[in-house]
Formats: C-alpha cells, structure tokens, sequence
C-alpha cells in the first residue's frame, strides 16, 4: 500500500519547497478524491469538491502548526466541503425546468471503483451496495470505508465527523448495519429468476436505488422463505475492504505533463496565496478544463494499473507501476525496483519465438449444459467449460455473450411470463422451450396442475419443441405434480415433447451417481419420453439448511454423473447447478471466469 508522504515533506512544502509541494499535493489528491467521491457519489460535483478542498489545503498550508497533523486536517476540510455542498444543493431554487442534477452513470462511484479495482464476489456486492445509503450515511461511510482500509484512523474519523470516538463507534455501526442490509437488497435483486413476489413489490420502482427501496426489498427479504437466504454467509465489511487500495483518478482528470515543464510555485511563510506555477500552482489558474488533475502529475505520469492478485477469497486489487508510453524517454529506474512476477517485459527479445503445438480442436458435449446468470467472467467460462448449451431461466440471454457454437435455451419461468410478447421472444431466442420453473414449489413457479395445463395451449404455439414443467422432486411418483400434469394434458391433447426434471442428493459418496441413475430411469419408464434434467448437484437440504459437499466430492460426483448420463440414451441433455461459483454452494467456476476443482472435473467430463 503506498505511503502517504511524510511529516518532513509537509514541513519542507509548508517552508516553501516547490518539489514539496508538488508531492504533497499529488501524494494526498487520491486521498481525497476518494472521500469525495465515496460521500457524493459520483456526483458531477465531486471534481469541483476535490478541487476546492486541495485549492484551501495549499493556501491554508503556511499557518498550519502541527505537519503531523496534515492528513487530519485535509480531511476536515475535504468533510467542511462535502456539507457546504450538500447545504448549497438544498438551497438552490428551482425557478424552471427541474435540473438533471444527478450522478452520471459514465462517472458513477460505484461503478468507477468495481472497474478500476476489478472487484468480484462480495467486494462488488459491498461497493454496489453503496448507493442504497442516504446522504449522510454515505458521508460517514466514506471515512471510516478508509479507515476500515488502513488510510484513516479512527481519531482521525472522529475529528472529521466533530464527534467523539465513542459517538463515532455508534454511527459507525449504525451505517454497517444498513449497509449490510443493502448488500442483501444487492443480492435479492441480482437473484435469478427474480422472485415473483419482489418482482410485484418493485413493479412500480424506477429503478434508482434509495433509502426507502431499501428498506422495503429488505424487509421482503427477511419475510420471503426464497429471498430470506440471500441474508446468509455475508463476510465482514471490514474484512471486505482490508487491504483494498484508493480508487486511481480516472482518465477523465488526466493532463499533459509536458505543461509543466520549467513552470514553478512559490511559497512562503509571508503569503499563503502561491505564485501560480509548477503542479500545486495549476490549481490557481484555472486554465484547464479539468484543473484538479494538475495536481495528479505523479499519480498520472506514474502510470497506474490494476492488478488482481489470485486468491481462494476474494480478490484484493493493488495498483502496481507499469511501463511508459513509446514517446516518453527511457526510465533510469532499477529494474529491481518492480517485483519479477508482477512487472512487464521492457525489452523484446531478439530470438525468435517458438512455435506453439497446433490448437487441438475442443468439442463440447451435446448433451452437457449449464445454468447460469451473468457473472464476472461468464463469457470466458461459457467457452471453458465445453458445454453444447446453456439456460438462465428467462427467455433471452439477458447480457451473457453466448460462444460459438453454444446453444442457449429460452425458458418461460411461470405465469406472469406467458403474455404474447414474453413468447415471442422465447421463439426469436431459441428452438426448444422449457417450461414451468419447479411449480410443485412455493417459492418458484408456484402453480397447480390445472393452471400449467390451462397455460399450455400458449406455449405450445411457439411451435418450438416443448419440454415439460421442471418439478423439484417426485418426478417418478404416480399421483405426484408431474404425474397429474402429464395424465391432463394426455387427456386434453396437449404436446409435451420432453421430461424436464431436476434433482439434488443429499448423500456425497460415491453411490450418489447410482441414486440419479436411478430416478432418472424411473422417470423415463413411467412417461417414455427422452429426459431433460435441467438443474442437477449435490446439496443437503434435509437439516433445514443447505449443506454442501466439499470440492473434491462435487468433482468426483461431476466426473462420475456425466460419464453415467452421456452413456443413457434417454438423457438428451444434462445441466449442472450452476456454472459460478460467486457464493459458497455447488458452483464452478469462480469469478472472472476460472474454474475451480469441480469445474475442471465438469470441463473434462462429457
């Protein structure tokens, strides 16, 4: 983590050295930035505030007494900016049309620090959370986000807040605790297929994340025996964000270094207003259409990347130095200055390259399939994992980049999908149909008999080949859901082409690949149609919670499930639950699109 400069650089700034003031000023920009930009959002108005804090730091630096005290003193005044703004935004008057003040998604926060950082998993869902906080919350949050990281302490918290650190520690856990309730509200939201009864519940939400939504998709969250789950194996915030490093300015604050050249910046004990020139300097002229990023000169010529680092958690992002560009002159640095493993080649070499093997030709199983919902990295894993098909429970894609050669299949969830406009695009994205989503459950589908055949007619006018409603279990029964579904639309003449069925063991051993062999053939004997088992794993649910089996047991069962089912000639296609693995369960491959030991197991097989 970069240190923030030193009590001797203060010092040297504060007595009038130029290049200290030029370090100072571009050590503490990111600092800042990352307050603002945390407490407003991402607002528009956030450069303006960085700017004008860093413009009363510099001018405010002769009279400062204590050097120590720099950084908490720079936060105070970045706080005092951040409330003179939220004061002067609420006294404006609107005389005319009501002004577009808001967040421009292009210079979102939150997305600038998802992006900037490659944030997956939890980290993400803790950043997106964010902008389910009121203003104040988020005021708060910006300072002890940084606190939390290692940048702030917490007496350095209190201070900006003007309350003492035992009134701090109350706030503070006050704004986790809604913070974590908007990370499950994150997480209910994400979740696919929505539940039906959220889905009624934001059917008048516009779409902007606010306080009041956040209370109301929380509280369903908390009722709904579907949604109450998304609550579980959060991590802690803290943890979260350890070790996370500030967000780099964006492009955007970018500038010409060569502007500085032979330019200069007086300060001195007499005057607190500095000759303009040199990098500090540039804040005072205003010549730029983006002054603020003259102070960057270090941060930007430095040139800044992100990296990720691998890790069996969550990955933690750290900015590391990268090459400069072909116009700029040849670096004197010690190349041992960048670690080997993380620093790019300076030099190319003058050898010829080997000759790579030839590419052998991948081909994936016909009859292997995932589900899956759009994920960091599902592209790269949809082409990893060799399979010939994919679904995501809804009728269209729905932003995952379908590979070559894989096919996806649309799917009509339940009820409220079965309008003709829904339809018709199930039949523009696919040529077979899947019907109902586990209707013998209350937290899917949720339909009788009755009402799936009652439904029927309208998905069978696709004309696209139909399988049948998915049920959770007792598929093989007679007189279960399945079975009363497919003695009715016998007796209405109903087309049903295919057996949809899905299937969890609850034992990890090896005689689990037996169990599915058999539910799958008695499945096939009493309706003597090919099957479709669209959503299969192993997962315990008998103890009231979910118990999962551990990697080498889902690789094991992964292996030995799909040898078994690509060898059944009633199976015409197989999908495991579920292709990422962004949660602890049964999935594959994690985020960013790698797999982990079942999904290699599951690549290989097939």
């Amino acid at each position: 983590m970069t240190e923030d400069p030193g009590v001797a650089t203060v010092t040297a700034a504060r007595d009038g050295d130029q290049r200290a003031l030029d370090d100072l000023v571009s050590g503490y920009l990111p600092l800042v930035y990352n307050i603002v930009g945390h407490a407003l959002g991402g607002h528009p108005d956030t450069d303006d505030v960085v700017q004008e804090t860093m413009l009363r730091a510099v001018h405010g630096l002769p009279g400062l007494r204590d050097p120590a005290g720099f950084r908490s003193w720079l936060v105070v005044i970045a706080m005092n900016q951040i409330r003179l703004r939220h004061r002067d935004h609420q006294r404006l008057p609107i005389t005319g049309p009501v002004p577009e003040d808001v967040a421009d998604p292009g210079a979102d926060f939150v997305d600038l620090t998802i992006m900037r950082l490659q944030l997956s998993g939890q980290r993400r869902e803790v950043v997106t959370a964010t902008r389910w906080l009121s203003e104040d919350e988020r005021e708060l949050l910006s300072l002890w986000w940084l606190e939390a990281a290692g940048r702030l302490t917490r007496a350095e918290v209190a201070t900006a807040l003007e309350l003492t650190p035992q009134h701090t520690a109350v706030r503070v856990q006050r704004v986790k605790a809604q913070l974590d309730a908007a990370r499950i509200v994150v997480r209910t939201l994400e979740r696919t297929p929505r539940c039906p009864e959220l889905a009624h519940i934001v059917a008048e939400w516009d779409g902007v994340a606010s306080p009041l939504w956040r209370k109301r998709i929380a509280r369903h969250s908390r009722d709904c025996a579907r949604c109450e789950r998304c609550g579980r194996d959060l991590a802690s915030v803290e943890g979260l964000l350890a070790r996370l490093p500030l967000v780099p300015l964006p492009a955007a604050l970018g500038f010409d270094p060569a502007t500085l050249t032979g330019s200069h910046v007086a300060i001195t004990q007499v005057t607190s207003a500095p000759a303009t020139g040199g990098k500090a300097g540039l804040f005072l002229k205003g010549a730029l259409v983006k002054p603020i990023a003259a102070a960057a000169a270090a941060v930007v010529a430095a040139g800044i990347v992100i990296a990720v680092l691998p890790s069996r958690e969550e990955p933690v992002a750290r900015a590391i130095p990268v090459a400069e560009s072909t116009t700029s002159p040849p670096s004197t640095t010690s190349a041992s200055s960048v670690p080997p493993s993380s620093a790019p080649p300076t030099t190319t070499p003058t050898s010829a390259k080997p000759v790579p093997p030839p590419a052998v030709p991948v081909t994936a199983s016909v009859k292997k399939g995932v589900s899956t919902w759009n994920f960091d990295g599902v592209g790269k894993a949809l082409t990893d994992v060799r399979a010939g098909w994919y679904y995501n429970w809804a009728v269209h894609p729905d932003g995952v980049p379908t590979p070559p050669n894989v096919e996806f299949v649309p799917m009509i969830w339940g009820t409220k999908f079965t309008d003709d406009a829904t339809l018709a695009r199930a039949k523009a994205n696919g040529k077979v149909l899947l019907g109902f989503n586990e209707p013998d459950f209350p937290d899917q589908a949720n339909m009788t008999p009755e009402q799936a055949l009652d439904l029927w007619p309208k998905l069978a006018a696709t004309g696209l080949r139909l399988g049948s409603p998915a049920v959770a279990h007792s598929g093989d029964k007679a007189g279960g859901w399945l079975d009363r579904f497919m003695t009715g639309a016998a007796q209405r003449g109903l087309r049903v082409d295919f057996i949809a069925v899905h299937w969890y063991g609850s034992d990890f051993s090896d005689a689990a690949v037996g169990h599915l062999k058999n539910y799958l053939a008695a499945v096939h004997a009493r309706y003597g149609k090919p099957i479709w088992l669209t959503e299969y794993a192993l997962i315990d649910f008998s103890g009231g919670t979910a118990r999962f089996p551990t990697q080498a047991q889902l690789a094991a069962f992964a292996r030995g499930s799909s040898a078994m089912m690509e060898g059944l000639p009633y199976v015409e296609r197989y999908a495991w639950f579920a292709l990422p693995a962004d949660k602890p369960g049964t999935g594959l491959y994690t985020p960013g699109g790698t797999p982990n030991e079942a999904g290699e197991a599951y690549r290989a097989a097939g």
